[in-house]
């Protein structure tokens, strides 16, 4: 049986972290940091119980830090060119190692790493982590990489501004880091670089501002930026095969995916080389791209080999835009047609690192505004959900870190323990639901329900989808822009969905068509048994192709209709 996939973003850094000091701008000595060991078998076992079958573990790879590990043998990085103190999960430093901070035992580290994939599969758990191919640390240094293979960059012509063989671009000039605004290291001085490599944002010169990625340094693909956009894949690019090792090392050690970021930056036809070859080994493995151009979709997954693409400009920006009443709820129609045959190939989520927390002064400001976008994005379609750590305990992401600051989201730089997590962690790490607050538990409980319905009901799991917007925007008991209705549908199943985005309880009529009941296979007229799989209530309905379909739906929430007797 296929089964929907949800995902469970975990920041390891941040997950388990039983510190709550919260110094601004915290080192690790202050205010403590999480473990691959905080992911114990109790922790797992919660959220396999939530309905996550994925867990993605974001920034487990080493990056650059102004940690100091060197005892460990770890290059010192000059913190002038890392940003916050923790630094970033995307300015990788070593592609072979997990980061340092996230061991009990440093020296340690990647037994440490092959035991959270023994308990992650254990749990009944499938593992992701990110696959960063656009850019890594200015200080890259691979210092656990097998003997066989050549560190990025080792063997570069840096006096060539481009070269098919080279892992980097060179700007023929020092780096200046003026308008970074970011002053020296006392101790280590200021970060010297020369020639300068390109900046990972596409900044072909040796001058990055604060705004730029000028902790990172963009890979060589084979394509000449600097002369014209040319590409040169004939021979193969030295970069192409250095990460095609780093993916097989890591598909070898167990990992069941990868979340690829920025992979819309990487030319389509190094996707289309590397994930068969990486299939080939496991061919159940998932590659899932960061990308946020909708022309390029259809080629990243036709062409590229991608399983599944952000859907971060179509469904993700147009449910803010509607939670945040700028928007009428019929744009989601629009969202669907316009992806021309890849729906299910898309990822939806309501929040993820990158994004403002649901809960946020910034966004909804309440977690429970939140529950009909969430109906709408686990529930419309067959595509994986993503879900955030804390989203489900509405944490708010409302705290000031240090590099990160009060913007709503959870900090990826610093040092930090996040409130929410941290209750349902508890002082002794025991991972229990009842320590959480009331509205906590409520809120989780509904999220847990939308999962579990989202994998156990034969319609929502793998059905089809029928809206039903276009037959009710003349119905004066139905509220186009704040009410959203769809049928879900399979051999056995038939599901009606109906989504209150408004902020009071809703008597609404929902219009049916005959050509609807026919195409999910429902003769109208006869009594039927229903069941609100969100309450566990049942009743009995009439379903007519001259009446509509009434349903109370309380405010901020869904009905969703199992109809029994297909």
């Amino acid at each position: 049986m296929k089964k929907k996939i949800i995902i469970y973003q975990a920041l390891v850094r941040l997950f388990g972290n039983g510190n709550t000091t919260r110094e601004y701008n915290g080192s690790i000595e202050q205010n403590g940091c999480g473990k691959m060991s905080d992911f114990s078998e109790v922790a797992l076992r919660s959220i396999r119980k939530l309905g996550c079958n994925y867990i993605w573990y974001t920034g487990l790879l080493q990056q650059a830090s102004a940690t100091d590990y060197s005892r460990y043998g770890i290059p010192r990085q000059n913190p002038q060119v890392v940003k916050g103190i923790a630094g970033s999960p995307y300015a990788i430093s070593d592609y072979y190692s997990v980061s340092c901070d996230l061991a009990d035992d440093p020296d340690r580290r990647m037994q440490e790493f092959d035991a959270l994939v023994e308990r992650t599969h254990k749990m009944g758990l499938k593992m992701i982590i990110d696959f960063v191919p656009n850019h890594v640390a200015r200080h890259y240094k691979s210092v656990t990489k097998p003997k066989n293979i050549s560190d990025l960059g080792e063997y570069d012509i840096v006096e060539h501004p481009f070269n098919p063989q080279n892992n980097f671009y060179y700007c023929n000039e020092p780096l200046h880091l003026d308008r970074v605004g970011v002053e020296p290291s006392p101790e280590m001085g200021p970060y010297v670089e020369n020639p300068a490599c390109a900046t990972g944002n596409d900044v072909f010169t040796a001058w990055p501002d604060k705004y730029d990625w000028y902790e990172t340094v963009k890979l060589n693909f084979g394509i000449d930026y600097m002369g014209g956009g040319r590409d040169y894949f004939e021979p193969l690019p030295n970069t192409w095969l250095k990460l095609r090792d780093i993916l097989e090392y890591w598909t070898r050690k167990g990992v069941d995916g990868f979340r690829c970021d920025m992979a819309f930056m990487v030319p389509v036809d190094f996707w289309h080389w590397i994930i068969p070859q990486i299939k080939a080994i496991n061919p159940d493995i998932i590659f899932i791209a960061e990308i946020y151009e909708p022309a390029l979709y259809s080629s990243y997954i036709n062409y590229g080999g991608f399983d599944y693409l952000y859907d971060k400009v179509g469904l993700y920006d147009t449910l803010r835009r509607i939670v945040e009443c700028r928007e009428s709820a019929s744009a989601i129609t629009q969202v669907w047609q316009s992806l021309n045959g890849v729906q299910e190939h898309m990822l939806n989520f309501l929040e993820n690192h990158d994004e403002q927390r649901l809960a946020s002064d910034f966004f909804a400001g309440d977690p429970i505004k939140g529950r009909p976008a969430l109906i709408v994005s686990a529930l419309m379609n067959n595509c994986p959900f993503l879900n955030y750590f804390g989203q489900e305990l509405g944490e708010r992401g409302m705290d000031r870190e240090g590099y990160s600051d009060l913007d709503g989201r959870t900090s990826i730089f610093d040092y930090w323990t996040v409130e929410s997590i941290y209750q349902w962690r508890g002082k002794q790490g025991l991972w229990r639901r009842h320590q959480l607050p009331k509205s906590v538990r409520d809120l989780r409980d509904y999220y847990n329900k939308v999962f579990d319905i989202a994998n156990s009901c034969d319609a929502l799991r793998e059905g089809e989808f029928y809206d039903l917007t276009y037959c009710n925007y003349n119905n004066p008991d139905y509220n186009i822009h704040r009410t959203f209705s769809f049928i879900r549908h399979s051999k056995h199943d038939v599901v009606l969905v109906v989504v209150n985005f408004q902020g009071e309880d809703q008597q609404i009529a929902v219009n049916v068509p005959q050509e609807a009941w026919e195409y999910v296979g429902i003769t109208p007229g006869r009594r039927r048994h229903v069941q609100n799989l969100l309450t566990g209530e049942w009743d009995f309905g009439i379903f007519s192709t001259t009446e509509p379909v009434r349903v109370k739906v309380p405010a901020y929430d869904a009905v969703v209709l199992r109809i029994k007797g297909k």
